[in-house]
């Protein structure tokens, strides 16, 4: 009997306590999608069992962060590190909020709720298989779950024809980039013989590693950036961008801006900063690191210019919005390139904590911004121009001074969230010592001042014009009042309060302590 085959066969090391959190959020998503098949008209109910899942996925990962979980399970598949534990607890923020805010729109226009939920907790597990992914296929399946939900999710608005357009846009550009993406890895796979990034990394940073290789990691590296960079709205990959956040529901267009953008800098960030590191001496890993940290570099200055100078043309506030996120891209991308330059292990820990971090802030001052547009927005968003804002100052403080707070995080206020998330990522890349990096922060810099345009102009617009026409304040609903006291105090705890949270981030796990001190 032949036995080569059943040699080559490994014991997987599955242990479902190490993805627990993320079982649990798939799980509610079954949930959720069995109970509206018999109960379609309870939308409360879907959302409180979704709302449910969120929160114990968010316990169950809290009593991991620091515990005795191994550093890889699932045969090195599954990682167990700051990058997976930072980012997760901003997906699930990201996911509970947006169910808070579509309580609004899931009323207001009959949306089956238990639909969208489930789309909801499945995209929440996507991003949170995203982040724990060590293997380049496991990334690969999280990110298809993410965006296939996402796909659904822009079109739910039947029959809106904007909306239709905008899961149509996003369907198509979207299979492209991921096509991308995995052509990406097929070629890094053909070139390393492995998918896991361990192994990879291992691979790469061996002085034997063959020298008629290098092509082929180039040319891998190259795919990837372009599909990581169509997820995170990268110019010159954002095109994309402003056409489906404007036509996808106002929850969805706050959902697409903060988690998939996240989910996507996790991946980015562990395959490239931890899987193809640069390694002193080695040819291969000299080459690969230059082309993407200078590629990403330019890439990145660009993004910020574009994202800036284009939000100052708009007249919309989601399309405003659309390429505010394009340039906040851009601004986490300065955190990524510093923790690729880091000279040391904490440097690099602490780059990508603050990138994690710079994605948090972001996420609570967006989330909030746009509880408002959505209360303001009306049926099918009729209202989402600049010129729907004026004068609303005095009519409605609360949502008014609220949103004034959420453009001045946005643009970087100090006391702000947005201050914090920036000097982190901007510190982070100076510390690499580089020209090209400290002339990418210098743009990052001067972006952020001509952000202050657009920004400022909406401040203006509510307290400074006066409404042609009549206007009502509408009533806060209790789930949309408690996204905005969330996200305000957020916004004030995170800029005067964060030590805790950065160094929370930046720790390394026990299991990676451990195999330090080993």
């Amino acid at each position: 009997m032949n036995t080569f085959f059943l040699a080559e066969l490994t014991a997987p090391s599955a242990d479902v306590s190490v993805i627990l959190p993320e079982m649990i959020v798939a799980v509610a998503g079954v949930i959720v999608m069995l109970y509206d098949s018999f109960f379609p008209k309870q939308r409360t109910v879907s959302g409180a069992i979704a709302m449910i899942g969120l929160v114990l996925s968010g316990v169950v990962l809290a009593t991991m962060w620091g515990g005795n979980v191994p550093a890889t399970s699932w045969n090195g598949m599954i990682a167990h590190d700051n990058l997976r534990l930072s980012f997760s607890f901003v997906f699930l923020f990201v996911s509970a909020m947006t169910v808070l805010i579509s309580t609004v729109w899931v009323e207001r226009e009959h949306i089956p709720a238990g639909e969208y939920h489930a789309l909801l907790l499945f995209a929440t597990f996507g991003m949170m298989m995203m982040s724990a992914g060590n293997d380049l296929v496991i990334i690969f399946l999280g990110l298809e779950t993410l965006s296939i939900a996402t796909y659904v999710m822009a079109g739910l608005r039947r029959a809106d024809l904007k909306s239709n357009e905008s899961a149509m846009k996003y369907f198509i550009l979207g299979s492209f980039a991921s096509a991308f993406l995995l052509y990406g890895m097929a070629l890094i796979y053909g070139a390393t013989g492995s998918t896991n990034l361990t192994e990879i990394a291992t691979k790469i940073a061996a002085p034997n590693f063959p020298v008629n290789f290098p092509a082929l990691l180039l040319a891998g590296g190259a795919m990837m950036v372009i599909g990581f960079g169509f997820k995170i709205a990268m110019a010159p990959f954002h095109i994309w961008t402003p056409d489906v956040y404007e036509g996808a529901p106002t929850p969805v267009t706050a959902f697409m801006a903060a988690g998939p953008k996240a989910a996507a800098f996790a991946s980015f960030l562990r395959v490239f900063v931890l899987g193809l590191p640069l390694v002193a001496g080695v040819q291969a890993s000299g080459y690969l690191h230059e082309s993407w940290s200078t590629a990403l570099a330019v890439m990145a200055m660009v993004t910020i210019i574009v994202g800036n100078v284009a939000a100052i043309m708009q007249g919309n506030v989601k399309r405003m919005l659309a390429y505010s996120s394009i340039a906040h891209a851009g601004y986490a991308l300065v955190g990524f390139i510093g923790a690729g330059m880091a000279k040391t292990d904490q440097a690099r820990d602490e780059a990508i904590a603050s990138v994690a971090f710079y994605m948090l802030t972001y996420a609570v001052t967006n989330m909030g911004a746009f509880a408002i547009v959505t209360l303001l927005s009306q049926k099918n968003d009729r209202r989402t121009q600049f010129e729907d804002y004026n004068g609303i100052g005095f009519k409605s403080p609360l949502l008014a001074f609220s949103l004034s707070l959420f453009m001045l995080s946005l643009l970087g206020l100090p006391l702000t969230a947005g201050f914090m998330g920036k000097i982190l990522v901007f510190s982070s890349a100076l510390g690499s010592a580089n020209v090209l990096v400290t002339a990418l922060v210098v743009v990052a810099v001067i972006g952020s001042a001509i952000s202050a345009y657009y920004y400022l102009r909406m401040i203006v617009v509510m307290f400074f014009r006066e409404r042609t026409t009549a206007w009502v304040a509408p009533k806060i609903t209790t789930a949309i009042g408690a996204v905005l006291v969330i996200a305000v105090i957020g916004v004030l705890y995170l800029g005067l309060f964060s030590d805790g949270l950065i160094q929370r981030f930046a720790r390394p796990g026990a299991a990676a302590i451990v195999k330090a001190e080993k």
